[in-house]
């Protein structure tokens, strides 16, 4: 379990680097002249590389077996990019950082999620990825915090915000390097006593993964969240990264709950989770009250939470270990393709019609939940 925490506090400090600067990308594009089809491009796009590029390092992890080269060099990637966003007032030439902390992202996480699902065997799959997550999200927390906190300080110095986000960088680097000499073969904690099935063969693996790509088409980006708020002008600029902060809060909680849940009762949660998120971006985008955006950015949590802890628990619990990394590699490839084709969609359709932008949001994870019920 001391592994766990380990690669959770690796993803603290990670958190704090890159989704400090999520928190406020979107903004901080529209200040650099970016439109909403732009924003909504480098948000999908961005998760296209961050998701499908890893069923190429995937199944480069699971050849090699050398599961912290891809981490150290994935991590490296995906935290130093951001402080570079300081040093940019090209809209475009952030837009190409924000893809390559993406990239970074999916070169290093088949190799930590087959590490996780390796512990999982061991104490739970719901319960290894559930405190994984929650540890994650302390980071993820933090960074929009330190983000909102250095703009009040700077009024709203965006360049100040990211330099800052180098410091956390660095200790995850450090943190990770040290816990791959600590465990140098951590594919050896899970014994397999389970017979489990093969990537080709099994049947459940593809339909489901086809349901969440329903699920993340639907899946309103931060990035396109951030910049209505900030279109409308319904928050102060400092206040967006709280908001953000909100939905990382929960994450984290709802995480943990999530992994439990999911141990003891199946792929119903998973279900349950799914339904309560997809009234997220009918809430967030039709509503100008404050307090039903409050309530909607929960809701928008749950569905990160769900999507970083379950559903990526299912995926351990139905494929045998030495196709894992390339299973989640597919599994995140294809929901990388459908969240890059719907956030750019979604974006395009915002300046059309934000009514018709929600329902088609809407559809797309009610399509995506009857898809699963035939598991």
């Amino acid at each position: 379990m001391n592994l766990i925490i380990l690669l959770g506090i690796v993803s603290l400090f990670a958190d704090i680097t890159y989704e400090g600067a999520r928190s406020t990308i979107g903004p901080y594009l529209f200040i650099l002249g970016s439109s909403a089809v732009f924003v909504g491009f480098i948000g999908g796009f961005g998760e296209f590389i961050g998701y499908f590029l890893r069923i190429l390092f995937g199944h480069l992890a699971d050849k090699t077996k050398n599961y912290w080269a891809f981490m150290i060099v994935g991590y490296s990637v995906n935290v130093l990019s951001v402080p570079l966003l300081a040093f940019t007032n090209n809209y475009i030439i952030a837009g190409v950082l924000v893809i390559l902390e993406r990239l970074g992202k999916a070169i290093r996480t088949p190799s930590r999620d087959t590490i996780i699902s390796f512990i999982g065997a061991k104490y739970g799959q719901g319960l290894a990825f559930g405190i994984h997550e929650a540890l994650d999200q302390i980071g993820a927390i933090s960074g929009p915090l330190i983000i909102s906190f250095i703009l009040f300080l700077t009024n709203n110095s965006y360049k100040t915000s990211f330099l800052f986000l180098l410091i956390p960088a660095i200790i995850c680097i450090i943190v990770l390097i040290f816990t791959a000499f600590k465990y140098p073969n951590p594919q050896y904690i899970e014994k397999e006593k389970i017979i489990y099935g093969s990537i080709r063969k099994e049947r459940k693996f593809w339909i489901y993964t086809i349901a969440i790509g329903f699920v993340s088409f639907g899946f309103a980006h931060f990035i396109l969240v951030s910049y209505h708020f900030k279109n409308l002008n319904l928050f102060n600029p400092s206040t967006i990264p709280l908001l953000y902060t909100i939905a990382m809060l929960t994450d984290a909680i709802f995480a943990l709950i999530l992994g439990k849940l999911f141990d003891k009762y199946g792929i119903k949660i998973l279900l349950l989770s799914i339904t309560l998120t997809s009234f997220s971006s009918p809430l967030l985008f039709l509503f100008n009250n404050k307090l039903i955006i409050i309530f909607s950015i929960i809701l928008w949590g749950i569905g990160v939470g769900t999507q970083e802890s379950i559903m990526r628990a299912y995926i351990s619990n139905i494929i045998r270990r030495e196709e894992r990394a390339t299973a989640f590699g597919i599994f995140n490839s294809i929901y990388g393709l459908s969240w890059f084709l719907g956030s750019f969609i979604l974006g395009y359709l915002y300046t059309i019609s934000i009514p018709l932008m929600v329902a088609i949001s809407f559809l797309s994870q009610i399509i995506g939940i009857f898809i699963i019920l035939r598991l």
